[in-house]
């Protein structure tokens, strides 16, 4: 069974309505342990108030935590759906590319399909999984014991 990083933006109910049917689609993943899922948003430390320094340091040192002990990231692209703007939440860029790093396999799951994907996401992924279309369906079902490789069937810039 494996553990997961789900990295998204969680910022409105949008996106947290988006992360919950990637979440479902995980839990529904036989290859997936539906207890090691570990979602960010779920461990701010609010020992601290919210961006002061303390509060940075723990939530960062806690997220790189995670992304290192986890057997692969799932990061969600979209951030704002309402725009032309293709530009990803910058902090799950960041997690995908430290998972990168670490040899990590990194699915992605991308809710519009009218947007382009960036070369170094399109390159550094293991497996694209297209929301728009069944997406969810195939992650739910995608083997995460034998992770072959699922490019981005999509324009890239």
């Amino acid at each position: 069974m494996n553990n997961v990083y789900l990295a998204a933006p969680f910022f409105d109910d949008a996106q947290q309505a988006r992360i919950e049917q990637v979440k479902a689609a995980l839990i529904a993943n036989p290859t997936i342990n539906s207890d090691g899922i570990f979602q960010p948003q779920e461990h701010q430390f609010e020992d601290e108030p919210f961006g002061s320094r303390a509060w940075q340091q723990y939530v960062y040192a806690s997220d790189m935590r995670q992304v290192h002990r986890a057997d692969l990231v799932v990061a969600l692209l979209d951030f704002d759906m309402t725009s032309d703007n293709n530009e990803p939440d910058s902090g799950t860029m960041f997690e995908i590319g430290a998972a990168v790093a670490e040899k990590t396999p990194v699915l992605v799951v991308q809710f519009d399909a009218d947007k382009q994907l960036n070369l170094m996401i399109a390159q550094g992924l293991t497996a694209y999984f297209d929301a728009s279309k069944d997406g969810l369906q195939e992650l739910a079902t995608y083997n995460c014991d034998d992770l072959k490789s699922k490019p981005a069937k999509r324009p890239v810039f």
